[in-house]
């Protein structure tokens, strides 16, 4: 890659053109004659322990010091066996699309550092870092020491953070079916059938259930406790009987929940500010793309159940759910 510097140095400025957009005081760097480093982070919206945090890692130095050897990043609190560092260098085309070329054996994790050494000859790179925490973060701050070292003994270091990972938890894609798994339990963030429900009947928070006689709400999520008339046909199993509050949404899309276009978050500020004193105990007419917060009985969770989608044929649905254990 002799002769590209000032083209792969690039690399430095358009890692930073996201950050300037909220830092107006934010200078690009310029090339100088000595290896130098840059990162921001990429990736948006809470930061969940099993979800993917993106960071792109700029180095660079003059084609004549040397080459790029190394590259590493450590993280205060180690993450997951799933973190890792893209052996390609990345740079984007005419087109805006993101290319990458190996330049990197596989990183390896030693405790909380990930790293990787340069098998080609190559004095700037763009290296994207996929840090993803751990249960045991969650609630924590954590921050990243990103180091490059070149051939010529130089090593650059660049710290990001302290970011916050979200105390929420998140499971995706849960199957609910009228004729099945229809007592879903915010606690465990699943769905039980009529047996299993009864073995765990302290737990069961909601019914789902799809009607069109004699009520026609179609979908919906109802507290056991409920009137009868919101539970038409449904015999509950033995014990349970919670009382959940509810409020329904509409057009609420969390990106993290619904994995589509629009950067909508909740994130633990909404479960922290959740108001549910006036909430029912029932959400009916629910659809595709429709939300319901919800509050369980001991006060213990707090939620939001996503819909993904909905199939009226079948008289089932697949629900996502993010979840606040409350202090």
């Amino acid at each position: 890659m002799t002769g590209k510097f000032f083209r792969y140095t690039t690399v430095l400025a358009a890692a930073v053109m996201l950050a300037s957009c909220s830092d107006k005081d934010y200078q690009v760097p310029e090339p100088k004659n000595e290896l130098q480093n840059d990162a921001i982070k990429r990736s948006i919206g809470p930061n969940m322990a099993g979800l993917q945090m993106e960071f792109a890692y700029a180095i660079a130095l003059p084609a004549d010091k040397g080459k790029l050897v190394s590259a590493e990043v450590e993280a205060s609190i180690a993450g997951a066996p799933e973190t890792y560092i893209d052996n390609r260098s990345y740079y984007t085309n005419g087109s805006g699309d993101d290319i990458g070329i190996e330049v990197t054996n596989p990183s390896e994790n030693k405790g909380n550092v990930t790293s990787v050494t340069f098998n080609k000859d190559t004095m700037a790179s763009t290296l994207r870092y996929y840090y993803v925490p751990a249960a045991e973060a969650r609630g924590k701050e954590v921050t990243f020491k990103f180091t490059g070292r070149a051939s010529n003994g130089q090593t650059v270091t660049y710290n990001l953070g302290p970011f916050r990972i979200s105390a929420m938890e998140m499971k995706l894609d849960i199957p609910v079916s009228d004729a099945g798994a229809k007592y879903f339990s915010i606690a465990d963030m699943t769905a039980y059938n009529a047996a299993d429900a009864a073995a765990n009947a302290d737990k069961i928070d909601l019914v789902y259930l799809h009607r069109t006689t004699p009520a026609s709400f179609k979908h919906g999520l109802v507290a056991p406790a409920a009137d009868a008339q919101y539970l038409p046909g449904v015999t509950l199993p033995p014990g349970v009987n919670r009382n959940t509050k509810m409020a329904k949404v509409n057009q609420l899309r969390d990106q993290q929940l619904s994995r589509d276009q629009f950067a909508v978050f909740v994130d633990d500020t909404d479960f922290q500010e959740l108001d549910l004193s006036n909430g029912s105990n029932f959400a009916l007419g629910l659809d595709k793309d429709y939300g319901v917060w919800a509050e369980t009985a001991d006060g213990k969770y707090r939620a939001y159940i996503f819909v993904n989608s909905v199939n009226n044929g079948a008289k089932s649905a697949v629900l996502s759910i993010k979840r606040y254990t409350m202090k």
